[in-house]
């Protein structure tokens, strides 16, 4: 259990980020939990003690006492797996993450992680801010999404990068295929996520009026922008600009709004789908898996394609893009027939 009195100059601050600053050995993530967790107290003994929560704002002379989480695994082992560097300077990197890899180390997925390569490939030249297990990483993308991740080589420039996501200085573009054809050709998606109350690692949309969460504090507010690139019938090319960052936020919000990512087995319903569905020689089920076919994608139609940000050291200003994976332009062209 450790103790840390607020200083002027910290009033104001929320909890979680005035924790994460003095204990930086621990994820924002694990600190947040351990928050929700009633791991933190405001002036414990006193009349006014309360636990608690990640965005309460601190006062000056506030004592938080704070019980430490227990540490993640051990840093993960460097394994040579090959690295698609988009840029890379003595601050950053941007990698072109591949189809089917977890970002860090989780259970059940301890090696083959994009950790371990960035480990191999860099070595000690990587931000700690966020713990052992997950060296360098700023943000990160699911399993099966593939494009665009921001790297930090060193602990200041990772603190500087986790300020522009938090403050929505960059920009993220994404591009998915969708089943479906939105009503409107552009529109913007405003819609509260937290978790699902009964299927774990689940995310849903909530609002006023649904039901409660296991945990109330973890439903947050949610935006994302989708412009349609074009349409084929049955299904749509989007161009996706979330405004926050939610897990699963884009698959979440899409299908939401009755048009689910394509081959997405969480939100949409079915992981496959065949040539022949997409050139609509055999009839396509929006919930099941065609058992005839040639199969074409199997895994979630979405694409992280660009970064747009201020480079914090330099100033310059930085456009990345991830050209699309073969199997997600193998879609298009089957569609654009």
């Amino acid at each position: 259990m450790e103790i840390r009195i607020v200083e002027p100059s910290e009033a104001d601050w929320r909890l979680d980020l005035f924790l994460a600053h003095h204990f930086s050995q621990y994820s924002r993530t694990l600190i947040r939990k351990a928050v929700m967790n009633g791991g933190a107290v405001i002036d414990p003994g006193t009349e006014t003690e309360t636990h608690g929560k990640p965005a309460y704002r601190l006062l000056a002379g506030q004592t938080v006492q704070f019980t430490l989480p227990e540490l993640p695994r051990e840093a993960p082992q460097p394994e040579p797996i090959p690295l698609d560097i988009l840029y890379e300077d003595g601050d950053l990197a941007v990698i072109n993450k591949p189809v089917d890899m977890v970002v860090h180390p989780s259970r059940g997925h301890w090696e083959g992680t994009l950790v371990s390569a960035l480990a191999y490939h860099f070595g000690g030249l990587l931000s700690t801010n966020r713990g052992p297990a997950r060296p360098g990483i700023v943000h990160r993308l699911d399993r099966d999404t593939t494009g665009v991740i921001l790297v930090a080589k060193n602990d200041a420039i990772h603190g500087k990068l986790a300020a522009l996501f938090e403050e929505r200085q960059i920009r993220k573009e994404y591009f998915a295929v969708v089943f479906g054809s939105p009503h409107l050709d552009r529109d913007m998606i405003d819609a509260a996520i937290g978790h699902h109350p009964k299927v774990k690692d689940k995310m849903s949309v909530f609002n006023s009026g649904a039901a409660p969460t296991a945990n109330e504090n973890d439903v947050k507010s949610a935006q994302t922008f989708y412009e349609v690139i074009k349409r084929y019938g049955k299904f749509s090319m989007l161009r996706c600009l979330p405004k926050t960052g939610r897990t699963h936020q884009i698959r979440v919000h899409l299908a939401f709004t009755g048009y689910p990512i394509l081959c997405d087995r969480m939100y949409g319903g079915r992981k496959i789908i065949t040539q022949e569905e997409l050139l609509g020689e055999h009839p396509t089920s929006l919930t099941e898996d065609f058992r005839g076919g040639t199969v074409i994608l199997q895994r979630q139609a979405l694409h992280a394609y660009k970064l747009t940000f201020t480079h914090p050291a330099t100033g310059k200003e930085l456009e990345i893009t991830a050209p699309l994976p073969d199997d997600i332009r193998a879609v298009i062209d089957f569609l654009e027939r």
